[in-house]
């Protein structure tokens, strides 16, 4: 005896087959890429060697407005592989045996011997200059007193002169103490001239 299956029925059957053809898709292809044949490595990259640079002349057209004439293009490495990055002892050794035999100062040890440093210049200011023999002394001061005018003779002015403790009356031309000559007679003050040094000097009068 045949069932009838209604219109709702049918559509519920067309969706659960339509689910399950979905999940035996995904199935498949979970299964495929975790159980089935690994891909073949993929080909490694060529590799690119930069040729030399060919020197353009100045005046071509090819020339670079922005690139220098002298730059020179960058090597560029193949792969990591052509690098060693292992550590020679044997090499490091060697290079801790070599001696410095330099002329200075070795710096890279603590039991070199210090520079020398100059010793400094004496200060040119400092320096002593030959300036020649001294120059004389000065002439010592006339050691004369003016007092005073004494009476007057034939028209001639009298002074009165102290030295010491010695008094003189002295007129121009008169040589006091075989020494000072009285050069002149003012009002108020006397010319007198130191004979052996050549020094003239004027006296004031005093009070």
């Amino acid at each position: 005896m045949a069932l009838k299956v209604g219109t709702e029925d049918k559509k519920k059957v067309y969706l659960a087959g339509g689910l399950g053809l979905v999940m035996l898709i995904l199935l498949g292809r979970f299964l495929w890429q975790n159980f089935g044949p690994s891909p073949a490595p993929a080909a490694p990259p060529p590799t690119i060697v930069s040729a030399p640079r060919t020197p353009v002349p100045s005046g071509s057209s090819e020339e670079s407005s922005t690139a220098s004439p002298y730059a020179r293009p960058a090597v560029k490495v193949s792969g990591l592989a052509s690098l060693d990055p292992t550590l020679h002892p044997e090499i490091m050794r060697q290079a801790e045996s070599l001696a410095y035999t330099g002329n200075g100062r070795n710096i890279f040890s603590q039991f070199s011997a210090p520079p020398v440093i100059p010793k400094p210049i004496a200060d040119f200011r400092k320096a002593s200059v030959n300036t020649g023999p001294p120059p004389p002394p000065p002439p010592p001061p006339i050691s004369l007193g003016f007092y005073g005018y004494a009476a007057e003779k034939t028209g001639q002015k009298q002074v009165f002169l102290l030295h010491g403790d010695d008094i003189f009356i002295a007129s121009e031309g008169d040589v006091v103490d075989r020494r000072y000559r009285v050069v002149k007679i003012g009002t108020a003050s006397v010319q007198v001239e130191d004979i052996p040094y050549h020094n003239t000097q004027t006296l004031p009068l005093r009070q």
